[in-house]
């Protein structure tokens, strides 16, 4: 679990269109964050937060409250919270408070997200790669028209599916007395 201090800016990666936002506190359960770029105050629990410390490194340009894009020389931490130590394009020295980074700022892109090392935990991708081999299969499967429903299919249910499906054109009524086979869960 992370270490969130009064101070520090995050990115929300699940709605990275608040911008960056800032920590206002924190308990051993939630912290609750200012996303001064739309005005939200969220509250999240540490344990399942879609949040990412923002660090830009070396060589990265960052934007100021004022605007002004600065190219980062080094990085300096003391006490969890982040100075830039940035040259502007004429040359000019600042030393830039994270606090100080223009709350507008969002790595939406994957590419931005990668180089500033905004990648999520290992078990998303592990979730997604499922979800895409088992949509892959499905994909490929005869039955295409069932893909994605919420019933349970009995065999010969399948099978009249299946042999109604061949016809060069089918006109077929399907209908059974209750108990017959057709799906019915109880409520």
């Amino acid at each position: 679990m992370a270490d969130f201090i009064p101070g520090q800016r995050w990115i929300n990666n699940a709605e990275p269109q608040l911008g960056l936002g800032t920590v206002l506190q924190s308990d051993h359960r939630t912290v609750t964050i200012v996303f001064l770029a739309t005005g939200d105050t969220r509250t999240y629990s540490k344990q399942s937060a879609q949040l990412a410390r923002v660090k830009f490194a070396v060589g990265d340009t960052v934007k100021n409250l004022d605007g002004l894009n600065l190219i980062v020389m080094d990085r300096l931490e003391q006490d969890g919270l982040l100075t830039y130590v940035s040259v502007d394009e004429k040359g000019n020295s600042f030393r830039l408070e994270e606090s100080q980074l223009d709350n507008f700022l969002q790595l939406s892109g994957p590419i931005q997200r990668l180089f500033n090392g905004q990648v999520d935990a290992n078990k998303w991708f592990e979730l997604r790669y499922r979800t895409r081999l088992i949509q892959s299969r499905l994909s490929q499967s005869e039955l295409r028209g069932l893909n994605g429903c919420r019933t349970s299919l009995v065999p010969h249910q399948l099978y009249i599916a299946h042999e109604v499906g061949k016809r060069y054109a089918p006109r077929v009524l399907l209908a059974d007395e209750v108990g017959l086979g057709k799906p019915l869960k109880p409520a």
